[in-house]
Formats: C-alpha cells, structure tokens, sequence
C-alpha cells in the first residue's frame, strides 16, 4: 500500500517522465509514407549505363561517385529505365571546383549530334554564381531558369556539404527545391520522357583531375504524383514563343509573339490574311482548304527582308500534308498564280503524299529537302504525325545548311556553280537568278493542308 509520503514523488517522477517523452516526440521528425522507389541499390550499377564522356564512376559508402578525368567531353550515368511524369529526391555533395547537373526527361538518339546526351538539366554549380537546381536544357538552348532573380535559393546551397534536391517534373512543369527552398518553376513542352542522369562536367587542362562528385539516397515517384506534388509560390518561367537567357545573350530574336500577328502580312498583301489561318493557344495554323482559292488564306511573309540568319522554329503536319519555309523570297516575282518565289525547306508528309517521289531528283520534294533541289539525307528523323518537329536554317555567307530536329540533313552553297546548274535542270530554271538575292523575306507556305507552327526565332547574323 502506497504511503502518503510517496504519492507527490510518484507524481513528480511521472510528470518528468511525461515531459521527456513530449520533448522527443516533439523532435522527431514526421514520419515520410510517400511510397518512393529507390534507383540506386546502395552497392552496384545495375540499372544505370555511362554515355558520353569516360569519366570515372564507382559505388563506395551507398553512393555513387563521379571523378573528372582529362580529356574528355560531358559524361552521364543514366537510368536504364526512361520517366515522363515524375517526382524524384536525391542528396549530393560536390566539390567546390566542379560543375554538374542532374539530367531528367535526357535523351541520346544516333540522330540527334551523333548521340549527344540532351535535355533538361537540373544545375549542380558550386560557384559563385550559385544557381544550383536552375533549369539548363543540355545540348539544345541552354539556360532556360537561371537563379538570377531567386537569392533565397542562390543562398540555400551548402558548400562542402551534402544538399537535397527535390525535382518535379509533371505534365509541362518543372518545379525544383533546394534543401526546401523553391528554386526554379519552368514551363516547357520541349521533352515529354527520357531518362535521369549524373552528370560529371568535362574539364579543362587548367583544372585539378580527380575531383568528386557524390549522390546518394536517389528516390523517384511516379504513382498518384498530384496527392504528392507541392505548390511553388514561384512564377512560373514559361517558354512558348520566348527566348531563353542563353538564347537572349546569342542574339536570338522572337519571329512570331505567339499571340498576334505582328511582323507578318500575306505574300500578296498589304496586311495579314482575313481568312485561312488562326492563332489558337499559341500556335500559328493554316487551315486545311483542300487547295481551293475561295477559302485558303494564301502565304504569309515576314514583314522584314534577312540577309545571313539562323531560323528555328516547331512545325506539326497532319496525315497526307505539304507545306514549306522559303527564304530570300522576294513577292515581287510570282505575280500569277502558285507560291512566292524562294528557296524553300519542304515540309511534307514523305510516307502519304505523292511529291515525296517526285521533284528535279527522286526525294527532293521530301521533308527538309531544298525543294525541288536537294534531296534531305535519307536518315533524318521525323516524328509522327502530331507531333511537334524541329526545322533549323543556317544562311551565313552563302552557305546553308537544312536541320531536322538537332540532325543536319543536308548543305550547299548557294551561287556556285554546282547550285546553278541544280536550277537549271529544276522548275526554277524560269527565274533569273534564282535563289541568289542579298536578302528576302521569310515566308511559311499555305498549299490547302493544316500545318501549325509555334517558336518561330531567329538570329540575323552581320557581318
């Protein structure tokens, strides 16, 4: 039996025991139930493959550590398996001397630069610049998120320390956090899947061989991803019909706002066609009207000519359709009936329209063929049917080169003798020089099918 000297001690001694157990349930940290999948087993690579450069890759501790070594381009150890949504957490630590990045939604074509690792990568820079966990786009337009405007997360990196990238990547979002601090909030339809990658950044002859870079704790989600998903009090940086910071620094200029039609008129008019084509969403489209006069809207130009210029721009074709892209088109030739006179970069649906045979050489009527001309290499890539392609320009000293999403498909010198004899043996041989102007327009051609564009650029290149 329990004297009654004893209970106010027993009282004591229990209460102490309560606020004990408070304090460390208090300090304990809250329990994570989100069903994460690890992509590193902790003892091997299994699972993951090196492109690109011969860096040094090797498991020690649960973590995977990158060395440089000489000599060498980028190098990427990539996950086997490929991601489209997604969110994934991982910890580093990078030597203060280093640049790297975390590759999400990347990708390696033998089309595209020979294999070149591209896409978006999440920054890793020690420097002090700071801009760890901005948004760069490897092997295409460089930086599209830079930290410049977001100091909180510029100081949230930790030198010579382990840090915590979160990296949520959701539809055409890309939202990251550094040590949980929100840093970079993109969004960009460029890349819809690929696979992750730990890069370790070529360096040069000047810079210490041998120096790390540690990840660990690799974890990624890819079920029920809006129970899990965080909001950003970021504004979104968004890249429709915008240039990036790396773009901006080059020279690139907007063609099109993505809104109106500013800078544009008909081939034949003073202003814009009325009817034929429409701005939706931020794409430019030219209406299917089977050809017929009545409802097609005609050519549409560039308001301004170009001498030397790099053009990029998306284009998405529909089943069976032609079109094209002219340059140095000058709309005082042609007065009668067809298109403006210019060279022109074919867009075509090789596999159902019948001019993919036709054309001054079988396949010069092909997709990124110089119409009529010069047939586009054989290998090129096209994606399918509704979905966006990329055509590049290049114009610099009369010398041109075709591109086909990131894959150069042919070249040529425009008023050589070798191009003069092409267009006299070609439906152009009708028009005194042809092709040869200092400058012309740009145009984007209306022959009767739907064809949409979008992120029209480009970079007037002087001399």
């Amino acid at each position: 039996m329990m004297t009654e000297q004893l209970k106010p001690k027993l009282k004591l001694l229990l209460g102490a025991c309560a606020s004990v157990l408070l304090l460390l349930s208090c300090n304990q940290e809250p329990k994570d139930d989100t069903p994460w999948i690890s992509l590193f087993d902790g003892k091997t690579l299994n699972g993951w493959t090196q492109l690109g450069g011969i860096a040094n890759y090797a498991v020690r501790d649960n973590s995977i550590v990158g060395t440089t070594v000489h000599n060498t381009p980028n190098s990427f150890m990539t996950s086997e398996k490929k991601y489209g949504d997604f969110i994934l957490e991982l910890e580093y630590k990078v030597d203060s001397s280093m640049n790297s990045g975390i590759q999400i939604r990347s990708n390696s074509f033998p089309h595209y630069q020979d294999g070149r690792v591209h896409g978006y990568q999440i920054e890793i820079d020690p420097s002090d610049r700071a801009w760890s966990a901005g948004i760069y786009d490897e092997g295409r337009r460089g930086w599209l998120h830079p930290l410049t405007d977001n100091p909180k997360a510029q100081a949230a990196f930790k030198q010579n320390d382990w840090n915590h990238y979160r990296i949520e990547a959701i539809g055409d979002t890309i939202k990251t956090w550094i040590n949980d601090v929100p840093a970079a909030y993109l969004i960009d339809d460029k890349t819809a899947e690929g696979f992750i990658g730990l890069q370790v950044h070529s360096i040069g002859e000047n810079q210490q061989e041998g120096t790390e870079i540690i990840w660990r704790d690799i974890k990624i989600l890819t079920d029920s991803l809006s129970k899990y998903s965080r909001k950003s009090p970021l504004t979104p940086v968004i890249t429709k019909n915008s240039l990036g910071t790396s773009e901006l620094e080059q020279g690139w200029e907007m063609l099109w706002d993505g809104k109106t039609t500013a800078g544009w008129r008909g081939a034949r008019l003073d202003e814009f066609p009325e009817k034929g084509w429409e701005i939706n969403d931020g794409v430019l489209t030219v209406l299917a009207s089977g050809g017929g006069e009545s409802e097609a809207g005609g050519d549409i130009v560039t308001k301004e000519k170009y001498g030397d210029f790099e053009l990029k721009l998306d284009f998405r074709i529909t089943e069976g359709a032609n079109s094209g892209i002219k340059y140095y088109v000058d709309t005082d030739l042609n007065k009668g009936p067809g298109s403006s006179i210019g060279l022109e970069y074919q867009i075509l649906d090789d596999a159902r329209h019948p001019d993919a045979k036709l054309g001054n050489h079988e396949g010069s009527r092909t997709v990124a063929s110089l119409y009529d001309l010069i047939k586009a290499d054989e290998n090129k890539h096209m994606n399918p049917i509704g979905e966006w392609n990329t055509a590049h320009i290049i114009s610099k000293d009369n010398h041109v080169e075709h591109w086909l999403n990131g894959m150069k498909v042919l070249e040529y010198e425009r008023k050589s003798d070798d191009f003069k004899k092409l267009v006299s043996e070609s439906k152009y041989e009708k028009w005194p020089n042809f092709g040869e102007s200092e400058t012309g327009h740009l145009l984007l051609q209306d022959h009767g099918d739907r064809v949409s564009f979008k992120n029209i650029k480009i970079k007037p290149i002087t001399k």
